[in-house]
């Protein structure tokens, strides 16, 4: 029976066979997509290079130096395979299999090429020297030499001139960017081209020797002709509304596009077969099964709507369909279902759903909404717990992350840790279990300035701290008159951050904020100083006699009114005591400011203060003792920062009066500094985050540290791991044996300072059962000295037990000891110890020679940095120093440095390992080691784990491999949903690229009464990158779609990365209205990524609020500057770039003559820089934020008022001004500005119709303004011709839809939005006037009236709905319901033609009331349903509408036929009631549109030398066309 059905399967096989291969006729119809950068494809080498500085910047330097070893010749005639894999081997030298595997996906999406380019472009503007064929020369601070034999006679000269600029983004070699380092020399070249070696060894010897700082910047001379292709991005083919036609069927002309054939894995099961079994049953027709395969997705393209019963439970069979393969053949069938939907729809009604999946759904929802506010149908992203944003990710941000990922997964697992265990440490929480610590801030310097407890301005005050129980709302201050909460600021008087906080002071005193407040000024510590030699002096003197003859709040106002009265400059001594003088006359100004120190009892006691407890680096702001972070020191975020503090601590106080701990009996000042987190001593350098934390995780053997020579080889990490291996410990003696904190103490014990130090350490062991203490020799070994210091200390470690060793080094390291060494009244034995063996030990000595103290120094120099001499602490691998020469770390920094340590995660580290049964000296290296790398993240995003009921039913596992370490990748999300799309390929890329254990919840939504997706979609991903079979790179990847329905009409969108600004730059076919029916074979489009986007956020510094309308430049000294205007609405500016180095500036006009640029974050400026520099070097999203400040004679100058006299500005657009004047002076008040948008070839021929008729009508001079974003090459090639033929101007500008304004997803929704969100930044602000005028309209007059109409001081004019066509009234939904409700009597107006004074519209920042109240009103997404025209009649009531003449818009659909001899204007509106097409409706009701029409054809035609009259829909018109086109220089008819 067996054997029957297999011939019969065979027999049924070979049938269909025959019949697709008698039927099939051609090639499949699909459609492609490619993107590519604008600039060449950069070297593969060289973006190796990138990830491996992003990992370290040693192992940069080590493949520098590897590859460039390599024979240029011999590189460059290897084909692309080998020459590929030799990247590889090179790379593999200092990455773990993890980070291969992570540098492969790199590569393949081409991360690091705009980093290639950045570089690229930086060299070309500095042109190498003497010779045009130079592809290697070096900058010796901007002195260019070709030659690496000239580098060194260079020198003298380039010494003389001003040190070159370093980037945070440049690679600096290891050891050279000493500041005293007087010549940078940047290396401009390309790795692995001839003389590349030669100028690498000079430069790399000359940093050893400390002559030169080395930079490299990548320089590829003669970059490839080919693009960049890129990947990383999506593309969407949405199934267009057909109910009103808008598709232009004018035949394309011209070539078809070759595109082989694409075979679409993970479609599995076509209509029952299942290929991947067929595939297996009959390896011999691989060929015949392919083209069956076409035939069966060809044949079963077209759509049938289901029935709404069939629609309800398709997520569900989806989710069902998924779970019931297994492992990555889920992932296919999930992306196969997801991206596919509207074709797979119908085979998934026939799917049963099981009930216990259905049930175990049902109950994981409920979890999801309770614990992460996921709803049904939602999505979640986790990776290793982080999550992920779903809405706006891109393989960009998470290869980021996960490239972070890697180096915490991979140092744990080479610590021996894995599975469970690896896991979960991943996730803990090393933010600390215990309050913020706290200082005492009980001393005399510390002389409030109020009290609420006494002061009558808060006696009507509730006096009792039971009110700190009642409830108030959010963010509130409770307004207690107890002193609950003390603000000590700490400021030097005469620094400018300073001297904002201290007028904050003042103010929260002013206003009555529940604040008690003090004020310690820390001035000259040189006692000798007076009044009259420094400023700081002077006014805290003043305060000082103000504080005891007056009372302190004179005392401040005397300090606010000095800074008043000086402005933002600097303060003299001698203004000081002018200012007092005038003030108070009587007082004995010479006692006061001169040599007496009478009134220096307040700074002595400040500086006692500050010294005592450890601080530094003022200003300082403690709230109950608290320091406010430094972030919150700024005049804006001051009060956030204060307001946060005490919400912060508000509860633990709540909850001692609730418990009755605190009561009104209570002196509160005192009981908070009683609380176990108060501490006298706060060094700041232990709160600070650490210089650097050292990498401990590299197993190597330790025996290198007894060779000098060997130990000098290795890189960083390696001399990390050596002396990690080889270090000693001294410790308490007692039972506990897993130490959580591992101090290591670096000094030179031959010194007093050094040895103070170690002692100090010491000293905190003997309170201590957590601290292990080593010693780390940084003193430099000269012939002739014994070092008899740090040989016995080195020999006690090394050959006596912890606790012996801690009590001979105890001894040894006191100062009276070692004077009693060096005068020879004591010897080494008077030390000895119980337990110790001293005749041995001194034997030892005698024999130990002084090569550990060369490889402890050749550490320290190598790994930390440092001089010689030079102290600090490593701390668990946390680097804090090098101290300064005179500076103090006492017992209790050290006590403080260890409880911070312990508290900030070596705590948990410890219980977990612990519990895995590691409790020798293993577990406190172990501890040591995990707490060094995890507190080396860098990410502060807390890590989650999904709650749910069960993972049984209806959850997708997918395990990697349990012996290596694996991303834990969670997902939540509907199979049917836009997320899946997008999702379900990146997962099963990343399957194929790295170790992941991934786990799905289906979020399935039931009841459905609609389809859920109407998109086909791709996503453009690879693992690695691809070859040719004859060993060559592939051209790159693209999205390819087939098994499409023929029927349906598809629009494409591209959806990208935020930051990307892409535009098509070849298609042969309408991508707004695809219909392959009418197509031979395959519509392909090309893209390019023109602009990389930079987005910010601008503030002006006196008011906190944004600065509107404000205009920043972006350019270079050789690349022209694109400009752009603040919104209101968070401050928000964007600009485009290409990678390389921009500079931000204000414009010229009034910009710059109002503001000043004061401050900004996120740029790449250089230090001592006073340029705001910005490097494009990423893919990724780059945010700015800018400070702005108003000139002190412009403070009350209005920015948007109009100037006498304002320039032409400059725009982020492409311009073609076509009259001769590029840029000069004009009236541009003379020329009509009219914008509009089209997307489409059929509404792109429509514009050009409307174009014509305004320009057939208008008399002035017209400049047209298109949005670029959705416009076709045709179009974009096509417009300067036709400008140039009829005498107009032209600009197109484009604007990215910013992040934090809720989306659109359909692209018409997207336009209407492009045509009201934008307008008050779309336009430079010279452009005082513009008229928006519909692609599908005709003009009849001249829009010069409608542009001088008086708008009456609203901002826009429109025009209202007729009312006239009474047929239509059942439409006119505006008569009833809320529209009626809401415009109360007034009109509602359209939105195909209007004009808009934007001078008005600016000033009362109608813009960024529009988009507030979009803001609001689209999160329902049954709003706004015509969102052009439902938003501003929506906003009538607060932006004012002008009603425009009714014979302004004439629209057949809503207009009387006796309307239209009136009509100005005639639009093509839709017609709800006949769903007439366009065009077909224009022949009927405009007869001169079919002359536009075929003038412009006529045109086109002459230019590309096409017939597309030969198409036309109408009888051709009788007009002259011999002079059309005769400005081109065509003249003849074809």
């Amino acid at each position: 029976m067996a054997l029957s059905m297999k011939n019969l399967k065979m027999l049924v096989i070979g049938l269909l066979i025959f019949c697709v291969i008698s039927t099939v006729q051609g090639r499949p119809k699909s459609v492609s997509v490619t993107l590519d950068a604008k600039w060449g494809s950069t070297p593969l080498l060289l973006e190796a290079s990138e990830y491996l500085a992003k990992e370290n910047i040693e192992y940069f330097w080590r493949y520098i130096s590897d590859v460039s070893l390599l024979k240029p010749e011999e590189m460059e005639s290897v084909k692309d395979l080998p020459y590929y894999s030799m990247i590889l081997t090179y790379a593999e030298k200092s990455l773990s299999k993890l980070q291969m595997s992570l540098l492969k996906l790199s590569m393949s999406l081409r991360i690091y090429s705009p980093a290639i380019e950045n570089f690229n472009q930086m060299a070309l503007h500095e042109p190498p020297p003497e010779k045009k064929n130079c592809d290697v020369f070096v900058s010796l601070n901007g002195l260019h030499v070709c030659s690496p034999k000239k580098i060194e006679k260079s020198l003298e000269e380039a010494k003389k001139r001003k040190k070159s600029a370093i980037y945070k983004f440049d690679h600096v070699y290891p050891g050279s960017d000493e500041s005293d380092v007087p010549v940078v020399a940047v290396l401009y070249g390309e790795l692995g081209k001839p003389k590349f070696r030669d100028f690498h060894v000079e430069l790399r010897n000359l940093a050893m020797s400390h002559e030169v700082t080395y930079l490299l910047r990548h320089f590829v001379k003669n970059p490839s002709e080919q693009k960049t292709r890129l990947s990383g991005y999506g593309v969407e083919l949405a199934i267009k509304s057909q109910e009103y036609k808008a598709k232009d069927d004018t035949k394309i002309e011209g070539d078809g596009t070759k595109e082989e054939d694409e075979v679409i894995e993970g479609e599995d099961e076509i209509q029952g077969f299942i290929f991947s079994k067929l595939k297996d049953l009959y390896p011999e027709k691989q060929d015949d099964l392919k083209q069956f395969r076409k035939h069966l997705r060809e044949s079963s393209t077209e759509l049938t709507a289901l029935k709404v019963w069939q629609l309800q439970d398709l997520s569900l069979q989806a989710a069902q369909t998924v779970l019931l393969s297994e492992g990555p053949e889920a992932l296919k069938k999930l992306q196969d279902i997801s991206q596919n939907f509207p074709s797979v729809a119908r085979t998934l009604v026939k799917v049963p759903v099981k009930n216990e999946m259905k049930k175990e759904i049902e109950k994981n929802q409920q979890y999801f909404e309770n614990y992460h506010g996921i709803s049904p149908g939602d999505a979640a992203l986790y990776v290793n717990g982080l999550p992920i944003d779903i809405d706006v990710y891109d393989m960009f941000t998470f290869l980021d992350v996960m490239r972070s990922e890697a180096k915490l997964m991979q140092g744990l697992f080479s610590l021996g840790f894995k599975g469970n265990d690896l896991s979960q440490l991943m996730k803990l929480d090393l933010s600390g279990e215990t309050e913020n610590f706290a200082l005492d801030i009980r001393h005399t310097a510390i002389q409030y300035i109020n009290d609420l407890e006494k002061d009558k301005k808060y006696s009507n005050w509730p006096s009792s701290v039971q009110d700190l129980l009642r409830p108030t709302f959010p963010g509130m201050l409770r307004h207690v008159a107890r002193n609950i909460f003390h603000l000590v600021f700490i400021v030097d008087p005469l620094d400018k951050e300073s001297r904002e906080l201290v007028k904050m002071a003042e103010a929260f005193i002013v206003h009555s904020a529940p604040i008690r407040v003090a004020v310690v000024f820390v001035t000259n510590d040189d006692m000798k100083t007076t009044g009259y030699d420094d400023a700081g002096v002077a006014l805290s003197r003043a305060y000082d006699i103000l504080s005891q003859e007056e009372n302190p709040g004179k005392a401040l106002s005397f300090v606010t009114d000095v800074y008043e009265k000086v402005k933002s400059g600097p303060i003299a001594p001698e203004q000081v005591v002018e200012i007092f003088q005038k003030k108070y006359k009587d007082h004995d100004f010479e006692m006061i400011f001169g040599s007496d120190d009478e009134y220096d009892t307040s700074r002595k006691a400040a500086l006692d203060y500050v010294k005592r407890a450890g601080l530094k680096d003022f200003p300082q702001v403690l709230l109950n003792g608290v320091p406010l972070k430094d972030k919150y020191l700024t005049e804006n975020t001051f009060e956030e920062g204060v307001v946060s503090e005490i919400m912060a601590q508000t509860p633990d106080i709540q909850k001692a009066v609730y418990n009755g701990n605190l009561h009104d009996g209570n002196n509160i000042h005192e009981w908070l500094m009683q609380k176990s987190n108060v501490l006298p001593r706060l060094n700041s350098r232990v709160l600070s985050p650490p210089v650097k934390t050292l990498d401990l995780t590299v197993n190597i053997d330790g025996g290198s540290f007894d060779d000098l020579d060997t130990f000098g080889l290795l890189n960083s990490d390696d001399m990390t791991a050596v002396m990690a291996e080889n270090m000693k410990y001294m410790q308490r003696r007692d039972n506990i044996v897993l130490r959580a904190v591992t101090m290591w103490v670096v000094c030179d014990v031959e010194t007093a300072e050094g040895r103070q130090l170690l002692y100090n350490a010491i000293k905190q062991l003997k309170h201590s059962h957590d601290l292990r203490v080593g010693v780390v020799f940084n003193t430099e070994v000269e012939d002739g000295k014994d070092y008899m210091i740090s040989k016995a200390i080195y020999l006690a470690l090394k050959t006596l037990d912890t606790s012996e060793a801690k009590n001979f080094i105890t001894k040894l390291v006191k100062e009276e000891n070692i004077k009693d060494l060096v005068e020879a009244k004591k010897t080494l034995r008077d030390f000895e110890v119980s337990g110790m063996d001293i005749d041995n030990f001194l034997s030892q000595l005698d024999k130990l020679s002084t090569n550990f103290l060369r490889v402890h120094r050749l550490f320290v120099r190598s790994v930390l940095g440092w001089r010689t001499e030079a102290r600090g602490l490593v701390t668990n691998g946390k680097v804090i120093g090098a101290f300064d020469d005179v500076e103090e770390f006492t017992e209790e920094d050290i006590a403080l440095q260890e409880k911070f340590v312990f508290e900030k995660g070596a705590k948990k580290i410890k219980e977990r390992v612990m519990k895995m049964g590691i409790l020798d000296e293993r577990g406190s290296d172990m501890v040591m080691k995990v707490s060094a790398l995890l507190s080396s993240k860098t990410s502060t995003t807390e890590r989650k784990e999904i709650s749910y009921h069960g993972d049984q039913h209806s959850v997708l596992k997918i395990l990697g491999d349990p012996n290596e370490p694996a991303f834990q990748i969670e997902a939540i999300v509907d199979p049917v949903s836009s997320e899946a799309q997008k999702l379900a390929p990146i997962l099963l890329v990343l399957k194929r690229a790295v170790n992941v254990d991934i786990k799905i919840f289906m979020n399935s939504r039931d009841k459905l009464s609609e389809m859920p997706l109407t998109t086909y979609y791709r996503y453009v991903l690879s693992p690695d990158v691809e070859f040719e079979p004859n060993a060559m790179f592939k051209s790159g990847q693209k999205a390819v779609f087939t098994g499409l329905p023929h029927k349906s009409v598809l629009t494409l969108g591209m959806k990208c990365p935020e930051s990307w600004m892409v535009e098509s730059v070849k298609a042969l076919y309408d991508l707004d209205n695809i219909l392959l029916e009418e197509v031979d074979s395959v519509v392909h489009a090309e893209f390019d990524l023109e602009y990389l986007l930079l987005e910010g956020h601008g503030s002006d510094g006196s008011s906190g609020q944004p600065p509107r309308g404000l205009q920043f430049t972006l350019g270079s000294n050789s690349t022209p500057m694109v400009d752009t205007i603040v919104m209101a609405n968070l401050g928000y500016f964007q600009l485009k770039a290409t990678p390389g180095l921009w500079y931000l500036r204000l414009r010229e006009g009034r910009s710059k003559e109002i503001y000043d640029i004061t401050s900004h974050e996120h740029t790449d400026t250089p230090a001592d820089s006073d340029d705001v520099v910005i490097s494009m070097n990423s893919f990724k999203s780059k945010i700015i934020r800018v400070k702005v400040e108003k000139k002190e004679d412009k403070k009350n100058e209005d920015l948007l008022k109009e100037p006498e006299d304002e320039e032409k500005g400059l725009w982020d657009s492409i311009s073609s001004t076509l009259t001769g004047d590029k840029g000069g002076t004009k009236d541009v008040d003379q020329t009509l500005n009219i914008f509009s948008l089209a997307s489409g070839l059929m509404y792109e021929r429509l514009m050009r119709i409307m174009m014509m008729s305004v320009l057939k009508h208008t008399k002035s001079k017209v400049k047209f303004w298109f949005l670029k974003n959705y416009l076709s090459p045709s179009f974009k090639d096509f417009i300067p011709k036709m400008a140039e033929n009829y005498g107009f101007e032209y600009e197109l500008v484009q604007y990215k839809w910013p992040r934090w304004l809720n989306q659109q997803k359909e692209k018409q929704r997207i336009m209407w939005g492009y045509k009201i969100l934008f307008l008050d930044v779309l336009f430079p602000l010279d452009v005082k006037k513009f008229i928006f005028v519909d692609a599908d309209q005709i003009v009849r007059a001249d829009l010069q009236e409608l542009h001088d109409l008086d708008l009456n001081g609203a901002p826009y004019g429109y025009t209202p709905f007729c009312s006239d066509r009474k047929e239509m009234d059942g439409f006119r939904f505006w008569k009833s319901g809320y529209w009626a409700s809401h415009l109360a009597g007034r009109k509602y107006h359209i939105s195909a033609l209007y004009v808009v004074d934007l001078k008005k519209f600016r000033k009362i920042a109608a813009g960024d009331r529009l988009r507030g109240q979009y803001q609001g009103l689209s999160q329902d997404p049954n709003s706004l349903s015509n969102l052009d025209q439902d938003l501003p009649n929506n906003m009538i009531h607060q932006v004012s509408i002008k009603s425009l003449p009714q014979e302004w818009l004439w629209c057949a659909t809503w207009c009387s036929d006796e309307s239209k001899a009136k009509a100005k204007t005639i639009d093509l509106c839709n017609n709800p009631l006949t769903k007439e097409p366009k065009l077909k409706a224009a022949l009927r009701i405009a007869p001169e549109w079919k002359e536009y029409d075929y003038e412009i054809k006529v045109l086109w035609d002459k230019i590309y030398g096409t017939n597309t009259r030969s198409q036309l829909e109408y009888e051709a018109p009788k007009i002259d066309t011999k002079e059309i086109g005769a400005k081109l220089g065509y003249h003849d008819e074809l």
